[in-house]
């Protein structure tokens, strides 16, 4: 049974979609005046993995994220650059593209823009108006905030101890300092489009409400973003659109994203410490920058580094390894002697680690409680492989250790898995060289066989020695994408 938390009721609650088998999906995307960075990614990879799982467990999804096209931000990018923002917009539009697929994240059904869908948002301003929760002022149009009994309730702030939030431009024309604009008067220089109330353009938030009342409908089961935007955005987002349809709740579920961090501080344009992700891929892979966010949950806080991501690099290299090492054995063995107990206890920790791995996704998607349910079935194994007894069990078992692995990492969690694989000869090479290498141990030509030890070690083969013989362990290198 999936249960999931929900920010507006602070409860973990059992997820029922609105539609029997069927899920709506809205998450905020990006604002499209520069590079996508790391912390982007950070809740862009974490609702991939959402929606992953929800279709893995057979739900059809339907999955909207917007991309704000015209916006303040923009503009003032535009006269840096001397170009117009429609151009700023399509530029960093692509870049965004770019890391959906650099980052292996599945293709929303729409990516819905601002600017084409302005003859719905004016629609849905006008109604605001006649309902009496909008007002016009010289061609500005504000939400009445106070008609809203229940602004607030996300955010959890009292209304009298509220201030204008981000992106709201103090007016003293404004009935009340907290009322938002939902449509701005043009200025000189700036992209408008004619209206009713004269020539302006949209405000922040009213454009998530049209896209997800013209993709999804007035319910949805599912609305998510970072968790800078509980307030204003969200918040005013659930003012205006159940003041809009009248009907309650606007999302059945809110998830927020925890904030990605760099030295403590939240990773933003505005504090000149972001890394885009462009940069990121040229030293890294995607599958770590994918290991990062999954290894935390996605409601709590990360903070990046350079020397935590090579900690995860190792840590990732240890389940490719492993998966590795279940390949070759299961492809060059042909076991003619197993052992009945080995092999039951073996298939009995690998059902167990699926089970307790959904159970954790069933707990609030929680992927650090899943991945470490993978790591200590590799714990077991590995401890199988020092003492050689992986030798006694069937090829068809190791194939399906491999498979099971390779589903849950790749179709839940989204990884990529690619990483160099080793040939057939170079598996029948190694095993010659330790041939060689434990000649040379029993001839006591210690510094001979350090060195093989060695080169192996500089390919990612690591080569441990027990009582039971020596044995091999894979440890590619992650390739950056770039």
């Amino acid at each position: 049974m999936l249960k999931i938390s929900d920010t507006l009721s602070e409860k973990k609650r059992e997820f029922k979609p609105i539609e029997d088998g069927i899920v709506k999906i809205y998450v905020c995307g990006p604002t499209v005046y520069d590079l996508t960075h790391v912390g982007h990614a950070r809740t862009y990879i974490a609702f991939d993995i959402i929606v992953r799982y929800l279709k893995y467990k057979g739900y059809r999804v339907k999955y909207v994220v917007n991309i704000t096209d015209v916006e303040d931000k923009i503009i003032k990018k535009a006269r840096e650059l001397g170009i117009s923002p429609f151009e700023v917009a399509r530029m960093y539009e692509e870049d965004f593209f770019r890391v959906v697929e650099e980052l292996n994240l599945l293709r929303a059904d729409v990516y819905p823009r601002v600017t084409e869908h302005i003859k719905d948002i004016i629609s849905v301003v006008g109604r605001l108006i006649d309902l009496g929760y909008a007002y016009v002022i010289d061609g500005d149009v504000y939400f009445r905030v106070r008609k809203f009994k229940d602004y607030g309730k996300l955010s959890k702030q009292k209304f009298e101890y509220m201030l204008a939030g981000a992106r709201i431009e103090v007016d003293k024309r404004k009935e009340d300092p907290r009322d938002f604009a939902l449509w701005k008067a043009s200025k000189k220089d700036e992209p408008s489009w004619p209206s009713p109330w004269g020539p302006g353009r949209p405000g922040w938030h009213i454009e998530c409400t049209v896209m997800a009342l013209k993709h999804l409908g007035e319910q949805i089961d599912i609305h998510g973003g970072g968790a800078d935007l509980i307030f204003p955005h969200h918040e005013n987002e659930i003012a205006q659109s159940e003041a809009y349809t009248g009907k309650r709740p606007f999302s059945r579920f809110w998830l927020h994203t925890g904030l990605l961090t760099i030295g403590r501080e939240k990773m933003s344009k505005s504090l000149y410490n972001i890394v885009p992700v462009v940069e990121f891929l040229k030293k890294h892979s995607a599958d770590v920058l994918r290991f990062m966010v999954a290894q935390a949950h996605y409601r709590s806080q990360i903070d990046f580094s350079y020397e935590k991501i090579e900690e995860l690099e190792r840590a990732l290299s240890r389940i490719y390894g492993t998966l590795e090492r279940l390949r070759v054995t299961s492809m060059l063995r042909r076991v003619e002697e197993y052992k009945k107990d080995l092999e039951e206890e073996f298939l009995s920790k690998l059902k167990t680690m699926k089970k307790e791995f959904m159970d954790a996704m069933d707990d609030d998607f929680n992927t650090p409680g899943a991945l470490s349910k993978i790591f200590e079935f590799i714990d077991y194994y590995e401890r199988i492989v020092e003492k050689k007894e992986d030798s006694y069990i069937r090829s068809e078992h190791l194939r399906l250790a491999y498979y099971t692995m390779v589903e849950l990492l790749r179709e839940i969690l989204g990884f990529k898995l690619e990483y160099e694989k080793l040939s057939r000869t170079t598996v029948q090479l190694l095993g010659i060289l330790l041939e060689v290498r434990e000649k040379l141990r029993e001839k006591k030509m210690w510094s001979l066989s350090d060195a093989i030890r060695a080169e192996l070690r500089k390919i990612g083969i690591e080569v441990r020695d027990t009582g039971y013989g020596p044995v091999w362990f894979y440890r590619p290198r992650l390739k950056a994408q770039r």
